[in-house]
């Protein structure tokens, strides 16, 4: 492409808030910018406003390691997501996506984001009346109509927008619960697969902020209800799944995680307990198992897999909603790496 006139650069990062990170972001005009992620400069923010460093010392570095087109802005707009680095140039702690041990990209990533869309004034979500419930749940999954799905004028433009920035998104669904939602991205290569994740919520935040609705990202929002909570399916391969024809290499690959429960958890998202109880197409926290189509299951093995011949993919249906894409990739790789295949 050309080079652009005047750029701007919304760099995006993630801040060392803890157990849950936020996205921050900030704009850099560019002139003469040829659109390309090599010329993106390193740039700094004040680490002390985000609890990534103290006052004293408080410069963080952000490392451009991906852009797309900003169709939010007019004229020419690119998404940059950084990973934060401190003032030596190391990782920053608070840097998830630089524990992602892929290099050759053969692993692939697809995440199932669940949300829900909130009401800032009732601090419900949409589609709940200001006291009391809506219909129990139910209706509302993959559902049409006025009564049943709230807040589709949001969710469309932000796929839309979100096929404009060049994000391989898979699909959009209503969820079980009223105002809850869902979008599905993929990515060969673990790295990429988060990237586009948090600049996929980036977005739909953005898009909130026009519509006066907020994201809810927390995977129980609603508490101790019969209410579902909400998730991100990681759904993950490498050539091994994808090539394999044995179920004996599925059993492997799955066996592997028993032993890491609570590495995985710890990585999984904020307050799991209170999604992961047995109940709402969950397996307890505590617990692990494995099976064909079993969404009760810590790791369902697809059907379309099993189809397939033994080819195909595998689904961790622990991680949460808020969870961190770049630590659930890491956390996943390490584990299928210790699997033990049979001969």
């Amino acid at each position: 492409m050309a080079n652009v006139p005047v750029a701007k650069l919304e760099y995006i990062w993630l801040d060392g808030y803890k157990p849950t990170q936020s996205l921050r972001s900030k704009t850099k005009i560019e002139k003469n910018f040829s659109g390309k992620l090599e010329d993106c400069d390193m740039w700094s923010f004040d680490g002390s406003s985000t609890q990534q460093a103290p006052g004293g010392s408080s410069d963080c570095l952000l490392k451009p390691v991906f852009i797309c087109p900003d169709p939010t802005r007019l004229g020419a707009g690119f998404l940059v997501m950084c990973e934060v680095l401190n003032a030596d140039g190391t990782p920053h702690e608070s840097n998830g996506r630089a524990t992602i041990d892929d290099e050759d990209n053969d692993f692939w990533f697809g995440f199932e984001q669940e949300y829900f869309l909130w009401n800032p004034e009732t601090n419900k979500p949409l589609g709940f009346p200001a006291t009391g419930y809506p219909a129990p749940q139910g209706q509302y999954y993959c559902s049409v109509g006025a009564a049943n799905a709230f807040g589709r004028d949001m969710v469309e433009e932000h796929l839309e927008v979100c096929l404009q920035a060049g994000l391989n998104i898979e699909g959009i669904n209503a969820e079980v619960a009223a105002g809850q939602w869902e979008f599905q991205g993929f990515a060969k290569g673990a790295k990429q697969a988060g990237d586009e994740m948090w600049i996929g919520r980036y977005l739909l935040e953005k898009i909130g902020e026009k519509y006066g609705v907020s994201i809810n990202w927390h995977c129980k929002p609603l508490g101790d209800t019969d209410w579902n909570g909400s998730g991100m399916h990681a759904n993950f391969s490498n050539t091994l799944l994808r090539t394999s024809g044995r179920k004996e290499d599925y059993d492997a690959v799955c066996q592997a995680f028993a032993p890491f429960v609570k590495e995985h958890i710890a990585v999984y998202g904020a307050d799991n307990h209170l999604r992961l109880t047995g109940k709402h197409e969950t397996q307890s926290i505590d617990k692990f198992s494995y099976g064909v189509s079993d969404r009760g299951a810590s790791i369902r093995i697809p059907i379309a897999a099993v189809q397939k011949g033994w080819k195909g993919w595998l689904e961790d249906r622990r991680p949460n909603s808020a969870a961190d894409p770049y630590k659930v990739a890491a956390r996943i790789i390490k584990t299928v790496k210790t699997a033990v295949i049979p001969a």
